[in-house]
């Protein structure tokens, strides 16, 4: 699970990028998004 706090962090997209590219090759792995930040996965 990544989780954000939403401040500035140089390089957070790029890294978020990432995961989320290795885990579409990857068969086992699930890809989810939230809407609504934390509140959304609540």
């Amino acid at each position: 699970m990544v989780l954000t706090g939403g401040g500035d962090c140089p390089g957070l997209n790029a890294v978020i990028r990432a995961i989320v590219k290795r885990a579409a090759r990857e068969k086992d792995w699930e890809v989810v998004g939230s809407i609504e930040a934390f509140n959304g996965i609540l």
